[in-house]
Order: C-alpha cells, then sequence, then structure tokens
C-alpha cells in the first residue's frame, strides 16, 4: 500500500439477512466511486443464487462486487482462506480507493478481514475424520448437543445447520481442552486500514415480514428447480444450509412442499435471530435503520 494508509477506510456494513444490506452498499459504492467486497460466505458459489439472495445482475452492474461467483461447490473454502484473498485484493483496491465497501451477514468472514484469527494449535491426529464419521451415523443433532456442552458461547453464535464449522469447534476442544470461542478472541490483528462498522436492522416484527416475503419470492423465482438441480451435490458442505437442506428433504418425500416453505422461511428467522446476537456484541457497530430516508447521509456521516 501506498504513504497514505492512514486514510485508507474500510466500510463494513453489517446485518441479518433482508435487512437491505446489499441496496445500501451499492449507494454508498455510488457515493464514494468504489467497490464491494461480499461477506456472505453462500454467495461465494456459483451453483447457488436463487437461495443465497444473491444480488440481481442489475446490482452486480450497479457496482463492482468480489467474491460473488468466484467459486464452485465442490471447493473447500475457510473463513482462513478468505482472510488471506480478501486482505491481497484490499492492498490493491486501497491503491485506487480511499474508501472500499465489505458487506454481508457472515460474522465469521466479517471478522476475519477486519481482525484475523488467532493461531489454533496443531489438532489430535485422526479426529476430524473420527468426528466426520460420528456425524454420518448420528447426524447432525448429536453435533449440536455436543457443541452445546463443550462451547456455549459458539453454540449461540455458529450456523448450527454447517456440520464442519460444528465439527471443527468441537475439533479444537478435544485436542485442547479449551472452548474454540477463547480461540477466536484473544488478539486483534492490526489493519493498515480504519474499518468502520455501520449496522442495520429493523423491529423483529418487520424484519420477519421481510424474510417471509424474500422466501415467497424465491419460490416464484426457481428456487424448487434450483434445489432440485443440485440433488446429487447435496453431501457437499456448501448445501447444508437454510433453503436447501429443507427441499432435500421436500424431494425425499420426508414433508410436503408447504411445509418446505414454512420451515425455510422458520430457519431463516432463527438464522437471522443468531446473526443479531453475534453482531450484538461488537460495541464498535453504529446501529442504523434501513428504512430511513436518509440512510445514505447517515452512513457518510456516520464515516467521516
Amino acid at each position: 500500500m501506498n504513504d497514505e494508509l492512514s486514510e485508507k477506510t474500510l466500510i463494513v456494513i453489517i446485518g441479518p439477512t433482508a435487512s437491505g444490506k446489499t441496496a445500501a452498499a451499492i449507494q454508498l459504492a455510488h457515493h464514494y466511486k468504489t467497490d464491494i467486497l461480499s461477506a456472505d460466505s453462500r454467495q461465494f458459489y456459483q451453483e447457488m443464487s436463487i437461495g443465497t439472495a444473491k444480488p440481481s445482475k442489475q446490482e452486480l452492474a450497479a457496482a463492482k462486487h468480489f467474491f460473488i461467483n468466484n467459486l464452485s461447490i465442490t471447493e473447500n473454502y475457510t473463513a482462513w482462506d478468505y482472510e488471506v484473498q480478501a486482505l491481497e485484493l484490499l492492498n490493491k483496491l486501497f491503491d485506487k480507493h480511499n474508501y472500499v465497501i465489505l458487506a454481508g451477514g457472515s460474522g465469521l468472514f466479517i471478522k476475519a478481514v477486519c481482525e484475523g484469527f488467532d493461531e489454533f494449535p496443531d489438532m489430535r491426529p485422526g479426529l476430524k475424520e473420527k468426528l466426520n464419521l460420528e456425524f454420518e451415523e448420528k447426524g447432525i443433532a448429536d453435533l449440536q448437543q455436543r457443541l452445546k456442552i463443550a462451547d456455549p458461547v459458539y453454540y449461540e453464535q455458529v450456523d448450527l445447520n454447517n456440520p464442519q464449522r460444528l465439527i471443527r469447534a468441537i475439533e479444537v476442544f478435544e485436542s485442547t481442552g479449551k472452548p474454540f470461542s477463547s480461540f477466536r478472541k484473544l488478539n486483534v490483528n492490526k489493519r493498515p486500514f480504519r474499518v468502520v462498522k455501520l449496522g442495520l436492522n429493523l423491529p423483529r416484527e418487520k424484519l420477519y415480514q421481510q424474510i417471509n416475503y424474500r422466501v415467497d419470492e424465491m419460490v416464484k423465482n426457481g428456487l424448487i428447480e434450483e434445489v432440485k438441480s443440485l440433488l446429487a451435490y447435496r453431501h457437499l458442505n456448501a448445501l447444508n444450509t437454510v433453503g436447501y437442506s429443507e427441499l432435500f428433504n421436500y424431494f425425499d418425500e420426508q414433508i410436503d412442499l408447504d411445509r418446505a416453505i414454512e420451515l425455510i422461511k422458520q430457519n431463516t428467522r432463527r438464522f437471522a435471530k443468531r446473526q443479531i446476537t453475534w453482531f450484538g456484541r461488537d460495541k464498535e457497530i453504529i446501529w442504523m435503520r434501513p428504512d430511513n430516508k436518509d440512510l445514505i447521509a447517515e452512513m457518510v456521516s456516520a464515516i467521516k
């Protein structure tokens, strides 16, 4: 980076799903004439579009986005990978811009860019393979219960439908005797740019209405067909997520379609609640209402 490092600012737009982050990020990108990095861990995948609420073609054309459609569901990708790639990209973007935007709802990936991770000690050999086998035999509920006992803090933050995240946390606990969460908040790695975190949220009832409406729109726009096209890949980690898992159960004839759609809404609302809990612990976030007609002016004022 150049000598103006102290002037470089990463604007982080944070919030639960369906809170209006994409629209706000695009408007802010226009204001600062800059680019957007996505911090949504499911929008990385090319094959998953409708169920991940990716920005539309028009939205992607309205501002330059990175980390959308950059991976295949067959690729393994971690928050550590994202940290390395995002920091390399920011290094280049800050040569052209004083402001860059990071927008998304994946708390772990936002933490990766803003703070980084402490180094984990070596894991017990063979433990990950053992945990994966136990997951295949006993299912995700067993992992969830084990994590709840081992690390109640992380249990409240993690995507409970993501078995690999659960396995990773249990692996750390069983290898070290210390909860995964204790390794994730020791030291903040100093970044060569200023970070301003802007949070978007609505009153719960209104947010839940937005979520329900969004799910209905996804169904209208072809979500069922998208999930059907991915049935052969359902074992992959990327597809262990809300909006896909429920419809896989529908295709297995375990539940009917109406129930699957209702479960998507319910599980998305629960996911939003966990996001709010995660972000609520970060005292650096400046919270705003996305339905404020002067939102962009409010954001710009907070960034100065």
